[in-house]
């Protein structure tokens, strides 16, 4: 999965460049950067690739989903919905905007359902929190539509899902804003970095301040700039920079490699009964980053998980028990466990996490499986990848 499959002497050069001006910070020096601005080329880069009007490189994924609250107006006591299968990120960026999150259901495409969001919606819901998981698109228009009824903030969290789009519009521009994520296991690395787009300038502009201690970007004296609003450090280095602009000037081809070798392996699972695949809103705005196949049962998803590593087939995720991706793996979550007190503590949370039930996430993420697809596989490898999961998939359904 990780842009580094594609990783050479592109991204030596940008980061070779950056360490010849001396200049590492992404803001004002112009005396040293020799007309070098890495951060500025990335959110170039990003923004010609999904269409955005605005884009903003900042440290990390969590970086950029903390900013999107921040742009949309989600603090302090505000309800957020968000998806019980998410890396934590997601939850733990609602949680130090000091909002309260509402876990609702999934469905078969991995991410929030219209109807997951509509049954947790209450008169004390302020906004949506979408995860785009596994590399492809939710259920938009579905979706769209729910949050319009219940005049509901949609924000995207597409931190897997540079790359995916739906019916020809990336993710991240349906809301009000979006965020990806530039760490080392995404289809594009930077080390560590992220980004946040939107269509809407003033919430470009204050993501953009919130994002460098309030800092407007406005003259060419950093110490004197006007501070229009409260904020943080979440900068990205002109090093990581870098490395994201050279990632970036590939992923078309990171992607096509993917979605072809998806379908070489997608195709030696078909016909076998008991198998189904996720369901995709937009299949040909799929990134393929991952192929995502469901059997009859838990206990069968079990045992196919054990076989697999029997038989000595790598990259198979199981999220039910072994990802730090699913509710079920979120003690300290259900407990509220700090390390100091946040709004929730004195708040209280919106639904007892401890004695949660999401039957219909619990069913999806029991019965589903996982596997990471490389761009560089050639069709031989891919191929062999698939027979080797179909024989094990055909002794355990039987």
């Amino acid at each position: 999965m990780p842009g580094t499959e594609l990783f050479g002497d592109e991204e030596r050069k940008e980061v070779m460049d950056v360490l010849n001006t001396t200049c590492l910070f992404r803001y004002n020096h112009e005396e040293l950067r020799q007309g070098m601005w890495k951060a500025r080329e990335l959110e170039a880069e990003v923004a010609r690739y999904t269409g955005a009007k605005y884009a903003h490189a900042v440290s990390s994924g969590s970086a950029a989903v903390a900013c999107t609250l921040a742009a949309a107006g989600i603090g302090h006591g505000d309800e957020v919905i968000v998806p019980p299968f998410t890396f934590m990120a997601t939850i733990e960026a609602v949680l130090y905007a000091g909002a309260l999150p509402v876990f609702a259901e999934i469905d078969e495409t991995l991410c929030l359902s219209a109807e997951g969001i509509r049954q947790a919606a209450t008169e004390k819901t302020k906004a949506v929190l979408l995860v785009h998981m596994c590399g492809a698109a939710a259920d938009m228009e579905g979706i769209q539509e729910v949050c319009v009824e219940k005049n509901l903030v949609l924000i995207e969290d597409a931190g897997q899902a540079l790359g995916a789009f739906y019916k020809g519009k990336s993710v991240g521009l349906f809301g009000a804003c979006g965020a990806f994520s530039f760490d080392f296991f995404k289809i594009t690395t930077a080390g560590e970095g992220g980004l946040f787009i939107t269509n809407d300038e003033a919430t470009y502009k204050k993501a953009d301040t919130f994002s460098d201690h309030g800092h407007s970007h406005v003259g060419d004296n950093r110490g004197m700039e006007p501070h229009p609003y409260l904020g943080f450090n979440y900068r990205i280095s002109e090093l990581n920079a870098a490395v994201g602009l050279a990632q970036m000037r590939k992923i078309k081809l990171l992607v096509a490699g993917k979605r072809k070798n998806k379908a070489i392996i997608k195709d030696k699972l078909q016909g076998i009964d008991g198998v189904t695949f996720r369901h995709l809103p937009d299949a040909e705005g799929d990134s393929g980053t991952f192929l995502n196949f469901f059997l009859p049962t838990t206990e069968l998803a079990q045992q196919a998980v054990a076989k697999l590593a029997d038989a000595g087939v790598g990259g198979i995720n199981y999220w039910y028990t072994n990802m730090y991706h699913f509710i079920n793996q979120w003690d300290h979550v259900k407990k509220l466990s700090s390390a100091a007190p946040l709004a929730i503590h004195h708040l209280g949370a919106p639904q007892d996490y401890q004695h949660l039930e999401l039957p219909k996430s619990q069913a999806v993420v029991g019965r589903l499986l996982s596997l990471g697809i490389r761009a560089t596989w050639t069709d031989t490898e891919a191929g062999q990848i698939g027979e080797a999961i179909a024989n094990v998939l055909r002794e355990v359904l039987g």
